[in-house]
């Protein structure tokens, strides 16, 4: 396996795919204290532990159905430990969230709407980017431990997805860059909470 701009890429899954088996967790690994610029090293590889959710992205209308459909965005959790956390993250319309990175892998799977996600690589001077990806309707995305990515809903609608991550999302210490001046600063899940209740406060207006 080997990662292109932060993704994975491998035989069994290419860049947008899902795996054919139902989904389900197994057991990970993460180190406990990431250093400012390295992932973990021993954070086992998203295909050994999470059988990727065929059932999920094979009958999208399914998981709405299971999970209702998005009206509000926000992270919603569904698992959280120290190993594995998996959330309902739904984008409002139009809503972006600034270049940030997880330093753990990330297996992300969209059951509605669109994400168009641009990458980023550490430089001499800062963020550079270094690709990007849409992913509409049943196509999933695995990001490697190093991926730092920037993420727009383009739609007038809702954008519903199940995010698989192998560690401690709301726990693991990590950055994230000002939208405004790339500047990099520590990961705060609070401002993330404050940039989806923006969103939200701004549908509702917009909204006929």
């Amino acid at each position: 396996m080997r990662s292109v701009h932060g993704l994975y890429e491998e035989k069994c899954i290419g860049h947008m795919s899902a795996l054919p088996v139902p989904w389900r967790p197994c057991s990970t690994s993460t180190a406990s204290s990431p250093t400012a610029a390295r992932p973990s090293q021993r954070t086992i590889r998203p295909p050994e532990s999470v059988r990727f959710w065929g059932a999920t992205l094979g009958v999208p209308a399914d998981v709405e159905a299971a999970l209702g459909t998005p009206r509000r965005g926000g992270l919603f959790t569904l698992h959280h430990s120290p190993d594995l956390t998996i959330l309902n993250v739904v984008w409002a319309p139009g809503m972006a969230i600034y270049p940030h990175e997880h330093r753990m892998w990330a297996a992300i799977g969209l059951y509605g709407g669109r994400e168009d996600n641009t990458f980023y690589r550490r430089g001499a001077r800062g963020l550079e980017i270094a690709g990007g990806k849409q992913l509409g309707r049943a196509e999933t995305a695995l990001l490697d431990e190093a991926a730092i990515h920037s993420v727009v809903n383009p739609l007038s609608g809702f954008t519903g997805a199940i995010h698989v991550y192998g560690g401690d999302f709301f726990g693991t210490p990590r950055s994230e860059w000002s939208p405004d001046t790339l500047e990099e600063r520590p990961f705060d899940v609070e401002r993330t909470r404050r940039v989806y209740a923006q969103a939200n406060e701004r549908d509702t207006v917009d909204r006929p």
